[in-house]
């Protein structure tokens, strides 16, 4: 890389600037000009085959065929399979056959002429939106309708998920998508064995159920690394899935009675309002509902966290920045606080794209509780 490249690269932040998507770009294609990257051929299969036999090192095979050692290491992954050996023993082996298969298979997916591939702005804020602000694709879509802007050509979020797949972007992989739902499992009714601390969801209201009225809280911790005592107290409204996330200094009922007091200090008169009843699972954090300044309180039956399902969504949007094993020793206030907007801005499928921190807003309005924020 040249100094003055260095210079320019350094300049730019990772992630914020779009001219970096498009420096990285040059670079790239610099990179693969100067190593002569090209398209191996089947005959080109055949002689690396025949040269691993040979026992040939690859960069030797690479100058031989004129190509980057890279694109020899990635032909050999392409081709690999497990071989049964005569003593009955397996080993890894390269087939050319298996390698020029799934080569064209990857050219029919491929299609014609990419329509993102002059689109640097597109492809640096797709990139951007997904890998660096955790957007999934279809939220990153939605948000350039919802913004208003212009780009030289538009895609689909199936064309999307197909370039992703494709590994088309400098820095976007599969591995930045956010979770991916999973076959729901049937639910095996599990007999508790003992009351729960409170009210039990089945006496709750079907005016709660049915999500129709505001003010319908559900709660629940998302704990850190193992041995560590910092944990997050996070509460969802049912209707319009905003979020209050709190850090404790424990996952006491203490600290959960104290976080829930410091919204009724900050709503004052409006808290009975917007704090009309609160859903938890049976965890002794929750043990102790005669405290809670919320006069309703339900418990779930044990085991069953989708009858808090809206809470277990919000905790895998806040594992994305936090997964599981995080250490929250080091983690402020201030950091949570920027996860807590993230996720109430995001634009939801469910709500026409519109945000959650959009719907609450509508709520308190009508309400007439302006600082309710």
């Amino acid at each position: 890389m040249s100094e003055d490249t260095e210079r320019r690269r350094n300049s730019l932040k990772m992630g914020n600037d779009p001219r970096l998507f498009l420096l990285s770009l040059l670079e790239k294609k610099g990179e693969r000009e100067m190593k002569g990257y090209k398209h191996l051929t089947y005959t080109n299969r055949l002689q690396i085959e025949a040269w691993l036999k040979a026992k040939k090192p690859v960069a030797w095979m690479a100058e031989q065929i004129g190509c980057s050692r890279a694109t020899v290491y990635n032909e050999l992954k392409r081709g690999m399979y497990i071989r049964k050996n005569s003593d009955w023993t397996y080993s890894k082996a390269y087939a050319p056959e298996i390698a020029e298969d799934k080569y064209q298979a990857h050219l029919r997916a491929k299609g014609g002429d990419l329509k993102i591939g002059n689109d640097y702005e597109l492809a640096s804020y797709l990139e951007n939106k997904i890998a660096y602000e955790k957007y999934s694709p279809e939220a990153a879509l939605a948000q350039i309708k919802k913004d208003g802007l212009q780009f030289k050509t538009t895609v689909s979020k199936t064309t999307l998920y197909r370039y992703i797949d494709m590994g088309l972007f400098l820095h976007l992989t599969n591995k930045d998508l956010p979770y991916k739902g999973s076959k729901k499992k049937g639910y095996h009714e599990v007999r508790p064995r003992r009351a729960p601390f409170g009210k039990s969801i089945e006496t709750r209201p079907d005016h709660i159920n049915s999500r129709e009225e505001f003010g319908h809280w559900e709660m629940d911790c998302v704990e850190g690394k193992k041995g560590t005592r910092k944990t997050l107290l996070v509460l969802t409204e049912r209707k319009t899935r905003f979020e209050r996330v709190f850090l404790m200094n424990g996952k006491t009922s203490d600290e959960v009675i104290f976080s829930v007091l410091r919204l009724r200090e900050r709503l004052s008169d409006g808290f009975e309002k917007v704090y009309k009843s609160i859903t938890t699972d049976n965890g002794s954090e929750f043990a102790s509902p005669e405290d809670m300044p919320v006069e309703n309180n339900y418990y779930c039956h044990p085991y069953s966290a989708w009858e808090r399902g809206s809470n277990e969504n919000q905790n895998r949007m806040i594992r994305r920045f936090y997964p599981k094993g995080t250490d929250f020793t080091h983690v402020t206030e201030e950091d949570i606080a920027k996860v807590e907007a993230w996720i109430n801005r995001y634009p939801r499928p469910m709500f026409g794209y519109k945000s959650s921190e959009e719907l609450y807003l509508e709520e308190i309005n009508m309400l007439s509780l302006p600082n309710a924020m």
